[in-house]
């Protein structure tokens, strides 16, 4: 029988992106039926997958002989409570099979008698001859013992170990893994959720349940009407799945405009020297007013001094919205920005209150499924490094690339992570170049570009001066490349 699965499980079962298969199904190479690939298919593609590369075994076996069992099982596996229901309801499905294949199966000796019975009682008739051959051959096929396919187990393996959660009516998909609840699973796959405290008390996380089950993960004040829980509402940041498969209807943002402003005191948690003159700044929201915000916005970071009085000053945000309590910062040195001058002049410390505003800007992705393509300049890194990370998190672009300009002594201050993103991901790459003067740099940058992507149907996002914008984004008109696939930030 053939087991299909979704595109989403499919890219779980074999380790790689969503995007590359969904690419595949564009392309053809891939054909879908009601919105599922056949398993036969996938190993025509992928021959050589084995349980090992989806990383499933490891993390099986590490559950089992680790050290740090205790602390694995909390973070990859479900509770006890979840993986009950979740091996019930596979329970379920299973004997509803067997029950099935029971009534089946008596059904095709029934009618295997009756033909039989008619062949005695019209002997030498060909066509009632036939029809016996034709039951009792089907019937030994049906009864035979035939393997199952390595990627089928798996499957059923994944569907206890984590959960698929479907959205309508967007048809937005992501995974609950371990005890992460409804709400940090959608955030942590790149969904712009609604929400606000994150712990219970504001019900702005409020969803219905069209199919599948829930189960609560802590306690929360917000009071459902009956109504409300007649209609099979729930709170995200509350409940996790108790299915292996959860259909949910939600209202997600579009864009910045849905986005609404926020203004909230955050502590300074660290201060990090990247570079000598590149700072990393950052700052934790309270657990009861995180701050909502799309990858590649900006916020204005408001303090006070005794004896200097209130400052602010905009920065991108440098961190993906997934992580809505830790906000991250590259300061750079700026005798002219009043943030960066008392930052490293040692007035802001650890535990410093800041007052946080916002989030503002358009620069975000937009939504699609063709390559991605991100320029940076100097400190432009920042918002790029935001949108990067929340293009992971989607797993919904084939590939990604980056290209980063450095005109000043500190170079690419976070070139470390560029390399783990590249040793990691299959699907990202990246170039790093060197140029004190803007101008000059960003042709560099073109001409990289053009010897591998122009001729690629992509999107193209940009961040640094003005000069490094203008440059690039003339050189990218040039080759062809539509207006609306070129995104950029002035900085």
């Amino acid at each position: 029988m053939t087991h299909q699965v979704t595109v989403w499980r499919a890219a779980q079962l074999l380790g790689v992106a969503r995007g590359v298969l969904q690419q595949q199904v564009r392309d053809g190479a891939l054909i879908l039926n009601e919105g599922l690939v056949a398993t036969e298919a996938l190993l025509r593609l992928y021959p050589d997958a084995q349980l090992e590369e989806s990383g499933l075994l490891e993390r099986v076996q590490q559950i089992r002989d680790d050290a740090f069992g205790k602390r694995v099982r909390e973070r990859l596996l479900p509770s006890q409570e979840v993986l009950a229901q979740r091996l019930f309801a596979q329970s379920q499905e299973l004997a509803d099979v067997r029950r099935h294949l029971q009534r089946y199966h008596g059904l095709v000796i029934a009618l295997q008698k009756s033909t039989r019975e008619s062949v005695v009682a019209h002997p030498g008739d060909a066509d009632w001859q036939a029809l016996e051959q034709q039951v009792t051959q089907g019937l030994a096929q049906a009864l035979a013992t035939e393997s199952v396919g390595l990627l089928e187990v798996m499957d059923d393996m994944l569907k206890v170990m984590t959960a698929q959660v479907t959205v309508r009516p967007s048809g937005h998909e992501f995974a609950v893994e371990g005890h992460a609840n409804l709400l940090q699973s959608g955030l942590h796959s790149g969904l712009k959720l609604n929400y606000g405290c994150g712990n219970g008390s504001c019900g702005m996380c409020k969803v219905r349940v069209i199919s599948g089950g829930v189960v609560k993960t802590q306690h929360f004040d917000y009071q459902l009407s009956e109504a409300e829980k007649a209609q099979g509402y729930t709170l995200m940041c509350c409940h996790t799945a108790a299915s292996s498969e959860l259909t949910l209807e939600m209202l997600e943002a579009t864009g910045p405009q849905d986005i609404p402003e926020q203004q909230i005191v955050a502590q300074v948690r660290a201060i990090k020297e990247l570079a000598p003159n590149t700072w990393l700044l950052h700052l934790q929201t309270p657990r009861t007013h995180r701050l909502r915000f799309l990858a590649g916005q900006s916020v204005s970071l408001g303090w006070t001094l005794p004896g200097v009085g209130d400052m602010h000053s905009t920065y991108p945000i440098a961190s993906c919205p997934c992580d809505d309590r830790n906000l991250l910062f590259f300061i750079a040195r700026d005798e002219a920005d009043a943030l960066s001058r008392h930052l490293f002049a040692g007035d802001i410390k650890t535990g410093a209150a800041v007052t946080v505003l916002g989030p503002a800007g358009d620069f975000v992705l937009a939504d699609g499924h063709r390559p991605l393509v991100f320029a940076a300049c100097d400190g432009g890194f920042a918002p790029i490094k935001s949108l990067i990370e929340h293009a992971l998190s989607l797993d919904a672009s084939p590939s990604l690339s980056l290209f980063w300009l450095a005109t000043k002594s500190d170079g690419h201050f976070q070139e470390n992570q560029c390399r783990a993103w590249s040793e990691a991901l299959d699907q990202f790459e990246y170039e790093l170049e060197t140029d004190s003067d803007v101008t000059r740099g960003a042709h560099q940058i073109a001409l990289a570009m053009r010897a591998d992507l122009f001729d690629i149907d992509c999107d193209f996002y940009l961040a640094g001066p003005e000069e490094f914008i203008r440059t690039l984004h003339d050189e990218l008109r040039a080759a062809g490349i539509a207006e609306a696939q070129i995104v950029s930030l002035v900085l």
